[in-house]
């Protein structure tokens, strides 16, 4: 068995499940790490942005309130001292306690993850040594001296001043970590694209690749066509696949190998004493053994005819063999793309006659000489044209078309007839191997072999064979053959023969 393409099998290997469990896990681990790390960014992001709004902010506004109070305090003190008037006081104490207040909450604010600077610890401890349990005197002394107040009020904007400077610094920092995240989330998008790409072409690649294979090796046996082994490098399932898939088509390799040589043989063995018996039964009706009467010529006659039926269907049941054994090969030269068209119509006529059939040739008046093999391309035509007769109503028509296709470089042949035409659903397999139609097991002989012999001649000269029918309408039987190059040959004949036709389910 020929065999260009080898299985590798024998391998072990990651399971599809297996390879699926990776692949899937690194896409997982790529999309939570780009997660984790996102949302670390974004919790420091968070702590910035609280130490700015909750407690810088926070900061700056006490402190201008505190330095407004301090000045209050100041004021009211000495209005009080000179006036002795009990308003003066309420607003001093008014001013004294929104002062403490800010200074408590300033404190407050300190915490594990936030340090005050120094200068707030300094200004509570000495208000607190100076302050605690005092009021303004009666007297003409200030409760607490204009140096002490103004010197609180110096460190008071200081704190703010670097306060601020605090503030700036942390919105940077906020900025920079906004553009780490947006950075780091890109990163992860990209690589999770590229992993996601990496992904696909790995399945396409350990996947689609193999089904693809496997499918083609498939189609090839539906279409009759024992394939290659397929070419599959893996040790998952795929491969376990391909090897099983191997095994059966060595396996129907054989067996039809068999298949060929059993009916070659039996052919033979058949055909020996068949050709003795035919030429016993010729010798009888040629009155060699004696004279016979018009009874038994009548019945030598039926007999004579029934041999040679048996002997073609041997003879193309051995031409099949020859086809499966590789003894089949075709020698395509340049030839006149009409002569084994006529010469196939001019054979069947008298048959076609015999059914007052009429079958006309439409040829295109500028023709490329075809490149092929004239022998078995009469052979093509021959048999459609005989299956056209079988199947056509006496009286009908048959045409024949030959045309050259829009590029010019295929020649389209085309077997029309007017019979019962061809169920859809067996319209894929009329060009299988022994298959005949409804209509072909209802009404005519046949072993199912014309179709499926023109088909591989069709193949192999690198053409294309197909059908249209419907059911009732007849049916349209194409073939192309190659072109051998632009030059045209004479052109349009008009022929009328007789010919049975329908699609030849049958041959």
């Amino acid at each position: 068995m020929n065999s260009d393409l080898k299985m590798h099998g024998g391998r072990s290997g990651i399971g599809i499940i297996g390879k699926l469990f990776l692949w899937n896990s690194l896409l997982i681990s790529i999309f939570y790490g780009t997660l984790v790390v996102l949302y670390l960014e974004v919790n420091h992001m968070m702590h910035l942005s609280d130490e700015i709004i909750h407690k810088r902010q926070k900061i700056s506004m006490l402190t201008k309130k505190m330095i407004e109070n301090l000045l209050s305090m100041e004021e009211n003190e000495k209005k009080y001292i000179l006036l002795k008037n009990d308003d003066y006081y309420r607003f001093f104490i008014s001013a004294r306690t929104e002062f403490e207040s800010g200074l408590d909450a300033v404190v407050s604010l300190e915490s594990s993850d936030f340090t005050l600077p120094e200068i707030w610890r300094q200004i509570a401890a000495e208000y607190d040594s100076l302050c605690s349990g005092r009021r303004p005197s009666s007297g003409d002394t200030a409760w607490i001296d204009e140096q002490t107040i103004g010197r609180w009020i110096g460190s008071l904007k200081q704190a703010q001043i670097d306060n601020e400077q605090q503030i700036a610094r942390a919105n940077f920092e906020l900025n920079r970590w906004g553009q780490r995240a947006v950075l780091h989330g890109f990163i992860g998008l990209g690589v999770s694209i590229g992993a996601g790409m990496i992904w696909i072409f790995f399945v396409a690649r350990t996947m689609m690749r193999p089904l693809r294979a496997l499918l083609g090796g498939i189609r090839s046996i539906a279409d009759d066509r024992f394939t290659r082994p397929v070419e599959v490098q893996s040790g998952d399932e795929f491969g376990e696949l391909a090897r099983a898939f191997n095994d059966m088509t060595k396996r129907l390799n054989e067996e039809q190998q068999m298949r060929a040589e059993f009916i070659t043989t039996l052919s033979h063995e058949i055909r020996t004493p068949l050709t003795s018996i035919r030429e016993s039964v010729n010798l009888i009706a040629e009155n060699v053994m004696g004279p016979t009467n018009d009874r038994q010529a009548k019945f030598l006659k039926i007999a004579s005819a029934e041999i040679g039926r048996i002997c073609e269907l041997l003879n193309r049941l051995m031409h099949v063999s020859r086809l499966e054994e590789n003894v089949f090969r075709i020698h395509p030269v340049p030839a006149d793309p009409l002569e084994f068209v006529i010469k196939s119509i001019d054979h069947l006529e008298p048959k076609a006659r015999s059914k007052g059939i009429y079958i006309d040739l439409r040829v295109n008046c500028s023709l490329a000489k075809i490149m092929g093999d004239a022998k078995h391309l009469q052979q093509v035509m021959f048999n459609l044209l005989e299956n056209a007769i079988k199947f056509s109503k006496p009286g009908g028509r048959i045409e024949v078309e030959v045309d050259p296709d829009k590029e010019g470089s295929l020649v389209r042949y085309c077997v029309a007839d007017n019979g019962c035409g061809i169920w859809p659903s067996e319209q894929k397999s009329i060009f299988n191997k022994y298959f005949r139609g409804r209509q072909a097991r209802r009404h005519v002989d046949g072993v199912g072999l014309g179709l499926n012999i023109s088909k591989q001649i069709i193949a192999a000269h690198g053409g294309r064979i197909w059908v249209e029918s419907r059911p009732g309408q007849g049916s349209r039987f194409f073939f192309t053959l190659p072109a051998a190059s632009e030059a045209g040959t004479p052109g349009t004949k008009e022929c009328q023969q007789t010919a049975d036709g329908q699609a030849g389910d049958d041959d």
